[in-house]
């Protein structure tokens, strides 16, 4: 009976790719938000509408751009963080600049009743189903 074992180096190789792959990710690079993707939001179904709420911190609400197309919202806008005058920093994590997050829902919105409410750095969006996209009941004669 043959016994087989891997090839350590075979192991060595895999896990040095999977290094230069973590490397190049994107999610290392500098941005707002250090957890993926900013802002980050729930998007949940409150009967036949959508609701989306999303945390912005720290981001005057002058500064938050939300566009309605059909089925994509846009929340877009700049973090901006104060030092002071004569601050020396000695550790950042609270990051600025500008995001822009484009995301896709499951129905067709009526954009001309869409609703946006700000309140203590977060964002709420309720966005009615068109009533193009909502089902119909059809009568079978």
């Amino acid at each position: 009976m043959a016994l087989m074992f891997s090839d350590p180096f075979d192991a060595l190789f895999q896990f040095q790719q999977a290094l230069d792959s973590l490397r190049t990710s994107p999610w290392l690079e500098p941005g707002p938000s250090g957890g993926g993707a900013f802002p980050p939001l729930n998007v949940f179904r409150q009967g036949d509408d959508i609701v989306i709420v999303t945390e912005l911190a720290g981001v005057r609400r002058d500064d938050i751009s939300v566009d309605v197309k059909n089925r994509t919202i846009r929340i877009a806008g700049t973090k901006s963080v104060d030092y002071g005058g004569k601050a020396s920093l000695h550790r950042r994590e609270r990051l600025a600049g500008k995001f822009d997050r484009a995301i896709s829902i499951p129905v067709e919105v009526d954009a001309d009743r869409v609703k946006a409410e700000y309140r203590d750095g977060v964002l709420a969006l309720f966005l009615p189903r068109a009533e193009q996209d909502k089902p119909r009941s059809i009568k079978i004669s």
